[in-house]
């Protein structure tokens, strides 16, 4: 049996191969221990624990002795009875036992508590989903002012695990809605037992929702899918988000001033300031998401239609890149969106003198 003997960590390996496990020999043995660089003597195949501290191997060794094979002599010397057996190494080559936990956030952590060096591996970031128990499920669910839409799931349950990785990515989606919250409970947990059963929750997993200002909860039906789950929930919530983040090309867009844009951009440059003064008349009624559509009619009237091309240009560009913050590429969309208000007529008359010409050219055959 292959036993990891290493530095900072070790691993148990089957054979060896390229990585960044240092692969410790009574021959280099006493070249690397002891020589201002501590280590952990340990078993698992775990590499990606190397890996988390290949940036900082002038301070940190992660290596492994195969104690039943070359290695032989090192596990009698250490005193090795059992694999995978674990020892740290402090900078003076004192030996230590290592008796923790032996998954890989445990060993990370304790190298990085000896050494003082942190891991190059990014903590995972907090999960979208708002987790629920029974203590704070009213709070959340209950709250008239929100729309939230529950799963009600169980940790060994296989459908349950399948869907996770979904529904987070669907909590990500709408994690800039306050008012839209995506939440999971484990109602197998004893203390959510009561508040499942309350709800009628049979089998896992069970999809509820539950609506703004106190209506009849909803049992959710559909697909279980990233985008059943955002068409549902904008149609609930009256959203606009996209599949994958950030918003769709509905968001910011004013059926009303639509109308009136297409108008603007058919009128000819001395009946535009008419119309512009209908659209803020029509804006008053309509709230701040009307703006949008002030601004770009003053910008034509000011600057020419030229503007719609290079702004829109623009902003595309600006979306494409996503290096700014979330609710920042919102309103960079809802302008984006906006500009399309302007060139739909263009659009529409194309289509329209196109459909006349050939009608015409029928008729004269």
């Amino acid at each position: 049996m292959k036993f990891s003997f290493s530095l900072c960590l070790a691993a148990l390996l089957g054979g060896a191969s390229a990585s960044n496990v240092l692969e410790l020999v009574p021959d280099n043995f006493d070249s690397v221990i002891g020589l201002g660089r501590p280590g952990l003597n340990l078993a698992p195949v775990y590499e990606q624990l190397a890996d988390a501290f290949s940036h900082a191997k002038d301070k940190v060794v992660v290596a492994k002795v195969d104690a039943d094979g070359a290695g032989r002599p090192l596990g009698q010397k250490y005193g090795v009875t059992g694999y995978p057996t674990l020892k740290w190494f402090d900078a003076e080559g004192n030996a230590e036992a290592y008796e923790g936990g032996r998954d890989f956030d445990a060993l990370v952590s304790f190298i990085s508590t000896k050494s003082g060096v942190k891991s190059n591996i990014k903590p995972p970031s907090p999960p979208a989903t708002v987790m629920l128990d029974a203590h704070t499920f009213d709070d959340v669910a209950l709250d008239e002012t929100k729309d939230v839409l529950v799963t009600f799931t169980a940790p060994w349950c296989g459908h349950c695990k399948s869907l996770k990785p979904i529904y987070e990515e669907v909590a990500k989606d709408f994690s800039s809605e306050s008012n839209c919250v995506v939440a999971n409970i484990d109602a197998d947990a004893a203390l959510n037992r009561e508040l499942a059963g309350r709800y009628g929750v049979a089998s896992y997993p069970t999809l509820k929702f539950f609506p703004r200002g106190g209506k009849e909860v909803e049992n959710y039906e559909g697909p279980r899918t990233e985008e059943a789950f955002v068409i549902f929930l904008n149609e609930r919530c009256g959203t606009h988000r996209a599949i994958g983040g950030g918003l769709n090309d509905e968001a910011g867009r004013l059926p009303q001033l639509d109308s009136v844009a297409q108008k603007f951009l058919a009128a000819t440059a001395d009946a535009r300031e008419a119309i512009y003064h209908e659209a803020r008349i029509l804006s008053e009624s309509l709230g701040a998401a009307s703006n949008h559509y002030l601004r770009v009619m003053e910008k034509i009237i000011g600057n020419s239609e030229a503007y719609i091309g290079k702004e829109s240009k623009r902003l595309a560009s600006i979306l494409s890149k996503r290096t700014m913050a979330p609710a920042k590429l919102d309103e960079i969309k809802i302008k984006a969106n906006v500009l399309k208000a302007f060139v739909a007529k263009k659009l529409e008359d194309v289509e329209e003198n196109v459909g006349s010409f050939i009608g015409k050219v029928s008729a004269e055959l």
